[in-house]
């Protein structure tokens, strides 16, 4: 009867911690719903400052305390120099942005930031790197992220985008706006094509006696549906509106990379970095750390980074959660097509 007592008496408990917790996180939940979404803060920093600190602190370790006089006496001066020109800037400055892509492209609305942010100060000697990793996603999305970085084009400033792992599909749409595209031997590059998909549960709602209803003003408001049930006047038309996307993708490269033989390159194929220097994708092949190793040699290099401060919903994981739910609402709609 005691340990029955005991053990009784140690269930409640438990049960007492978890319904605090819950009180707890669902205080935080309701606070988190209440938070406005948190501002942004824009960073601009020195890479060749970085650099220059990595570079001394190997040679403190390596050089012998009168090479390190003697480096250390060398660097005033050569930092003296550099103050006379830099009044000057022949060589102008370069802005590094990064971009990594996810499948909604939400990345874009910081770069739209840093984007404008490189064109209120950037003079015409200057020019912008940026290093891009994407493998795709939604039409609308990475169209507006490519036209972000034609903004830089259209200010006469010299692009470069350097893509280390992967530029596919939507991401290429990206890279091809540059006056030059780097790429790592074994980066993925290419998958010039269009890919739209969702799931059909018709037959397993009309096992179950389910029925679903689904009225439109328009043929084509509604191509195909998740829940009723498709034909094939639906299907032509939605294969059609994936022609059209892909025609306007070739469209796009076509006139950005005009040296290109679009009908051999926009096949939905990728290739790496290798192979696509040999099929014209890219103009060389080089990682984004050996580009920036060379610039620094005459250029001073500056990071351009905007970032959004997460509110507590976000630092709890729910804005994963949100965008989930979001995601699984635009399956719903009509031509949710992506760059793939």
């Amino acid at each position: 009867m005691a340990f029955l007592y005991e053990y009784g008496l140690f269930i409640a408990k438990a049960i007492t911690i978890v319904i605090s917790i819950l009180v707890v996180v669902g205080g935080i939940i309701a606070l988190a719903s209440k938070q406005k979404q948190g501002k942004g803060n824009l960073d601009i920093s020195s890479i060749s400052d970085k650099l220059q600190d990595v570079a001394d602190h190997a040679r403190e370790l390596m050089l012998s305390k009168d090479e390190l006089k003697q480096y250390n006496k060398d660097k005033k001066k050569q930092a003296k120099q550099k103050a006379n020109q830099k009044d000057d800037q022949k060589n102008g400055r370069v802005f590094v942005i990064d971009f990594d892509g996810s499948m909604d492209a939400h990345e874009v609305e910081n770069l739209r930031e840093e984007v404008t942010t490189v064109l209120n100060v950037a003079n015409k000697d200057d020019q912008v790197l940026v290093r891009l990793e994407s493998g795709g996603g939604v039409v609308h999305g990475y169209g507006l992220a490519a036209s972000q970085l034609q903004r830089i084009k259209d200010k006469g400033l010299n692009l470069t985008v350097s893509v280390d792992k992967v530029a596919a599909s939507g991401g290429y749409m990206m890279a091809c706006v540059a006056d030059q595209v780097l790429s790592a031997k074994f980066a993925i590059i290419g998958s010039i094509g269009v890919i739209a998909q969702l799931p059909n549960f018709n037959k397993l709602l009309q096992k179950s006696h389910i029925e679903f209803e689904q009225h439109t003003a328009g043929d084509f408001k509604r191509t195909l549906t998740m829940f009723g049930e498709n034909n094939d006047q639906g299907r032509e038309k939605f294969k059609q509106e994936l022609e059209e996307v892909h025609q306007m993708f070739k469209g796009f490269v076509s006139e950005h990379r005009p040296q290109l033989d679009i009908d051999k390159v926009a096949t939905g194929e990728y290739w790496y970095g290798a192979k696509a220097l040999e099929l014209g994708l890219v103009d060389k092949i080089q990682t984004s750390d050996d580009y920036l190793l060379g610039l620094n040699q005459e250029h001073e290099i500056f990071s351009v980074q905007y970032r959004v401060k997460k509110n507590i919903a976000e630092k709890f994981g729910l804005a994963a959660s949100q965008s989930l739910q979001t995601a699984a609402v635009k399956l719903m709609t009509k031509g949710q097509s992506l760059f793939r």
